[in-house]
């Protein structure tokens, strides 16, 4: 029988997941020396071991089918690895498996079956082989309603990916959303999602530079609404002049063909994660080296 204290120990000594030590125990009958070389041999304990390094590489992807799409980032530690074909065909996986199942959430999706198992069994495997940390950071699927359509654009070989969703409106007006999301990187889809602290802050900051300019306050709060305006078509999907026709924004180019944009989504490979400063040499070498 294998005991809470025996799952302990074994993850005391390995440093694998709870649920891995289990499972390695419970395949072994509770021999620990054999649950140590399962973990090994299922490439386990390699993965761990490079659980602390990190992965700001990877590529960004959508998959999708006439109803549904769903986009992804894995991450990789180096550009190298990423440009590899196996990695390449490691994220259409992921994808296409997600894609074809009701997972919303990245426990339901590791634990999706694949041909090695389970997801989180692929990724495992494919640390072992591959000899970098691969990490499966994030993923959103949307399914679409009947009046509406997708917007696809994939940038830099799979450094940006960009989801739009219009109702109203065609595939290729979508798409030029999508271009536009993936080249002018907003914060926000439209005024709505701007939190009202945000505004709250710039609104200050303009203020304090509207004063600093001598101004006095009854048209410093003029100038400070002026700017607000002109801080929202920076930072919003919505009001951006839209990249093909300067005279319009995005918005409008949407409603002019009959549509209304409904969700936007943007991943950038890497954003938020502290990157490594190795070169290129050193990269190439800790490839050969297989570290």
């Amino acid at each position: 029988m294998v005991t809470a204290a025996m799952v302990k120990e074994l993850r005391e000594k390995t440093g694998a997941g709870m649920l891995d030590c289990k499972k390695a125990l419970v395949e072994t009958n509770g021999d620990m020396a054999k649950a140590e070389e399962y973990l090994r041999e299922k490439g386990i304990l390699k993965a761990t071991k490079k659980e602390s390094r990190i992965a700001a590489e990877g590529l960004a992807c959508i998959c999708s089918n006439d109803k549904k799409a769903v986009i992804l980032e894995v991450n990789s530690e180096t550009d190298f690895v990423s440009k590899n074909e196996e990695f390449k065909a490691l994220v259409e996986t992921i994808g296409n498996t997600i894609l074809n199942s009701d997972a919303t959430t990245m426990e339901e999706a590791l634990e999706l079956p694949c041909e090695e198992g389970t997801l989180k069994d692929l990724l495992v495997a494919k640390i072992a082989k591959i000899g970098e940390k691969l990490s499966f950071r994030r993923f959103e699927s949307i399914t679409l309603a009947d009046d509406e359509c997708f917007g696809k654009y994939i940038h830099m070989g799979g450094k940006i990916a960009s989801l739009v969703v219009l109702k109203g409106a065609n595939e290729e007006v979508a798409k030029d959303v999508a271009m536009q999301q993936a080249a002018m990187k907003p914060e926000y889809t439209s005024i709505k999602d701007v939190p009202e602290s945000v505004v709250a802050r710039e609104r200050e900051i303009q203020k304090e530079a509207a004063m600093n300019e001598g101004k006095p306050a009854e048209i410093a709060e003029k100038m400070v609404e002026g700017r607000i305006q002109k801080f929202f078509k920076e930072i919003c999907l919505t009001e951006q002049a839209f990249i093909k026709d300067g005279g319009i924004s995005v918005a409008t180019y949407v409603k002019n063909n009959g549509g209304e944009i409904v969700k936007a989504i943007r991943y950038e490979v890497g954003e938020g994660i502290e990157k490594r400063n190795d070169d290129f040499a050193a990269e190439v070498m800790s490839q050969i080296n297989g570290k």
